[in-house]
C-alpha cells in the first residue's frame, strides 16, 4: 500500500512540476530565457552565487524564526515567512531556465514544451534518487538556478563570436 501511495504522490509531483515549469515558460519566456543564457554562460559563477545565497538565505529565515520564538512574538514570523516566499520563488524561475537549458541539451531538434516536459521529468526524477538525487542534484540544480537568475539582474552573458 505504501508503494502504490509513493507512486501516486511521484507521479503527481512529476505532473505538477511539469505545468509549472511550462506556465513559467509560457508566463515569463524572457526571465527563463536569461536564466538559461546565464546558467549556460557561466556555470561556475551562477553556482557559487546560488549556493551562498541558499545559505545565506536559510540563515536569516532561521534568525528570523528563532527571533520570534525567543521572544514569544510571534508577528516576527511574518518577515520569516516573506523572506521564505521571495526565496522560494527566486528558486522556482532559476530551476525553470535550467529546465529550459536541460531540455535544450538533451532535446535540441525538439519544440519547446517537449523539452520542457522531458527535462522537468529528468530533473525531477533524478532528484528523487535516495541520496545522490537528494544531497547531490537537488542542491546542485538549485544553487545553480538561483545563482543563474540572481546573476540575471546584475550581468549580461557573453555573447558567442
Amino acid at each position: 500500500m505504501d508503494l502504490i501511495r509513493l507512486s501516486v504522490v511521484l507521479l503527481y509531483g512529476s505532473l505538477a512540476l511539469v505545468a509549472l515549469f511550462l506556465v513559467l515558460a509560457g508566463l515569463f519566456p524572457g526571465a527563463a530565457a536569461r536564466t538559461q543564457a546565464m546558467a549556460e554562460a557561466m556555470p561556475g559563477r551562477s553556482f557559487v552565487v546560488g549556493l551562498v545565497n541558499l545559505i545565506f538565505g536559510a540563515a536569516v529565515i532561521v534568525a528570523l524564526l528563532a527571533l520570534a520564538q525567543w521572544t514569544h512574538i510571534q508577528v516576527l514570523g511574518l518577515p520569516a515567512v516573506a523572506v521564505l516566499a521571495i526565496w522560494a520563488a527566486a528558486v522556482i524561475f532559476g530551476l525553470s531556465g535550467l529546465v529550459q537549458l536541460l531540455g535544450a541539451r538533451l532535446l535540441p531538434g525538439q519544440p519547446g514544451p517537449r523539452r520542457t516536459i522531458a527535462a522537468t521529468l529528468a530533473l525531477g526524477w533524478a532528484c528523487t534518487v535516495p541520496f545522490v538525487g537528494w544531497f547531490g542534484v537537488l542542491p546542485l540544480a538549485a544553487a545553480w538556478g538561483l545563482g543563474a537568475f540572481i546573476l540575471t539582474f546584475f550581468t549580461q552573458p557573453a555573447r558567442p563570436q
